[in-house]
């Protein structure tokens, strides 16, 4: 069983500086609020496989991952995953861009399945993943837009 969330965001910015600006892995930790670092491990092509680490919670407690992540400028998509899953079976994410009154539309779907043994289901964990994909998307906006003047 899986379970899937979308979310979207209009960011007023040009389609090439939204686009470079989020696949930017590198400098992921100056457009998200919840990284602290983003290392790439590896390059091929438009396909990038990288650790994330999340700024310490409450506890001092660093969770990191390692992604995967294709995309694929002519569609103006994005194909992730990951490769240390953490509290998932699986967790798959597409990023899909498109331009629309007002600037670009990007929108994340995240399909995914939390493994049995954890102390919270699939339902909460789309609800903690759309709370929190709403935060990073304003704040993503408000850095692209930023950008978006600086560069006019």
């Amino acid at each position: 069983m899986a379970k899937k969330t979308e979310c979207a965001v209009v960011i007023d910015a040009p389609m090439d500086l939204v686009w470079d600006m989020t696949n930017d892995v590198p400098n992921w930790p100056n457009l998200f609020t919840e990284y602290a670092t983003a290392e790439v491990l590896e390059r091929d092509g438009n396909t990038i496989r990288f650790r994330l680490a999340m700024h310490p919670d409450e506890d001092g407690k660093v969770n990191t991952w390692v992604s995967e992540r294709t995309s694929d400028p002519a569609t103006r998509t994005v194909r992730a995953h990951r490769i240390e899953t953490g509290p998932f079976d699986f967790m798959n994410i597409f990023w899909a861009y498109r331009e629309v009154d007002g600037g670009v539309e990007m929108r994340w779907e995240q399909e995914f399945h939390v493994k049995d043994v954890m102390p919270f289901d699939d339902d909460a964990m789309a609800a903690h993943l759309l709370k929190n994909s709403a935060i990073q998307m304003a704040a993503i906006k408000e850095r692209i837009e930023k950008a978006a003047v600086a560069r006019s």
